[in-house]
């Protein structure tokens, strides 16, 4: 018995060995394991700051970037982002321009500080600064007498200022459905970069109109598009002046009801053969016009009788055939409108024919024209029907030319003729959102840049949709679709699936 319990406890003492042991292997495999554990533990918190780190880094190097790197905007009328006009006059700006925010503290609107940023970050001329008028209360009283709105801008360059209110800076229309006024565009860059064009440009183009002819009447929206572009608008009476004024930059004769007298069209043509410039517009009339018409057969065009229909119905606006969206030709004023689809309004509209054997020194151009498919209707007071008639005049025609003549080296005629005077009034050009204004924009744009003067204009951008003109093919055509040939369909599938359950 002794010898079995020790033998027993030889083998206890043996298996606590063996236990011990392996307890301490264990120890030594689990102090491993916390060291791996701990070593990955320490690399993936240094990896960890790391990214922070350099996340934190790269954040405080983009807010460094100029905004237009590190923001995008989304909108669809790119309403934070300055156009190529702007651009390029910031590129070439050589004189230092103090542009002046006069915002309270914690009120700034978004949409112009944003667009603020963009103009000082575009030239290293322009410096933009925020005067808070609770805390300099006469500041603004420096450069207007008048009280501005809150998040106005006064833009100034030496002795030169000029103040945007901030309501200038957004257009506004009545809802007469809830009477009350809706903004529905907003116009932060047409009205700086015209600022910024005046402070800097020595003198301002000076547009003529003439007067004396029942001539028609210019709309305030008119008036402001074309002093938008800086350029100043004077009234002109040759019955009691000598002669065009030495300092006009370009002629207006708009759509004159009377004739102009035989001294007054020599004083125009003799303005023109010295390398003047006009701008001008008829309208159909009863009246004897012979005398403006012979200002305009001097430059090899004159208007074609009767007013001007249009036979192809993408090409006119409803079931009124004389509402005319005449074809956008590619030129010099309208590159950037017929790169882009859009619609001009034209009613009433006359032909403009060009002469035959003209002198070899003129240029021609068209500006917007008709279909082979118009025609004018030479007795449009009573006519019996819309349709083509025995007489009528076959088209195409032109509706708009613009016409240049070479005098000398240095001077060089320039003429733009529109024969209709709804393309200059405000119904028409809403109905195409603003494109015939873009039209005469550009045509003054045109005639009036030289190297003494800059002109620019730049229209307001949407909030709202694109108006949508639906010329009369595709209104039919979606007339019959919607009223016929859907109703039919839903009736054939219904009928095809009451006949399969028929069946079953």
């Amino acid at each position: 018995m002794g010898k079995e319990r020790i033998a027993d406890m030889k083998k206890i003492n043996l298996k606590d060995k063996i236990n011990v042991k392996k307890i301490m292997e264990d120890s030594k495999e689990k102090r491993r394991k916390n060291k791996k554990v701990l070593r990955h533990g320490s690399y993936s918190m240094a990896v960890t700051g790391i990214v922070i780190a350099s996340v934190v880094v790269l954040n405080l190097v983009v807010q460094e970037l100029p905004s237009k790197f590190r923001e995008i905007d989304l909108s669809s009328q790119k309403l934070y982002t300055i156009g190529e006009q702007t651009e390029k006059m910031l590129k070439k700006l050589d004189k230092d321009v103090q542009i002046y925010f006069v915002a309270q503290d914690g009120t700034e609107s978004s949409d112009i500080e944003k667009l603020l940023e963009r103009y000082e970050e575009g030239s290293k001329h322009v410096q933009v600064e925020q005067k808070d008028p609770a805390v300099n209360p006469t500041f603004v009283s420096q450069y207007t007498s008048d009280n501005i709105s809150n998040n106005s801008v006064i833009v100034v360059c030496g002795d030169k200022s000029k103040v945007i209110d901030y309501t200038d800076m957004y257009e506004t229309t009545i809802n007469y459905s809830t009477y009350s006024q809706q903004v529905t565009g907003f116009d932060g860059e047409g009205q700086l970069t015209s600022a910024l064009n005046y402070v800097v440009s020595e003198d301002m183009p000076v547009l003529y109109t003439l007067e004396g002819h029942e001539e028609a009447s210019m709309s305030e929206t008119m008036k402001e598009t074309i002093q938008k572009a800086n350029i100043d608008i004077q009234s002109l009476n040759l019955l009691t002046e000598e002669a065009v004024p030495e300092d006009t930059e370009c002629l207006f004769i708009f759509a004159p009801a009377k004739d102009l007298s035989e001294d007054e069209a020599d004083k125009v043509i003799s303005y023109l053969e010295n390398g003047g410039k006009a701008f001008i517009v008829s309208n159909y009339t009863d009246e004897d016009m012979s005398n403006f018409n012979r200002v305009l057969e001097n430059y090899g065009v004159r208007p074609v009788n009767g007013i001007v229909f249009e036979g192809d119905s993408d090409h006119f606006v409803s079931q009124n055939p004389y509402y005319l969206l005449p074809n956008i030709e590619n030129n010099e004023i309208t590159s950037q409108l017929s790169s882009q689809s859009r619609y001009v309004l034209a009613a009433m509209a006359q032909g403009i024919s060009q002469i035959e054997n003209v002198r070899d020194s003129l240029e021609i151009s068209s500006i917007l024209s008709t279909t082979d498919s118009s025609y004018s209707k030479t007795d449009s007071e009573n006519m019996e029907t819309m349709e083509k008639e025995e007489g009528d005049i076959q088209g195409p025609f032109d509706l708009g030319v613009m016409i240049t003549e070479k005098v000398d080296d240095e001077k060089e005629t320039q003429i733009v003729y529109f024969s209709s005077q709804s393309l200059f009034d405000d119904s028409a050009n809403a109905m195409v959102s603003g494109t015939n204004y873009e039209l005469l924009s550009a045509s003054l744009g045109w005639m009036c840049n030289t190297d003494e003067t800059n002109t620019v204009s730049i229209p307001s951008k949407s909030y709202d949709n694109t108006s949508l003109v639906i010329p009369a093919a595709d209104a039919n055509f979606w007339s019959i679709f919607v009223t016929a040939v859907l109703p039919l369909c839903v009736l054939a599938l219904g009928f095809t699936i009451w006949m399969k359950r028929r069946k079953q």
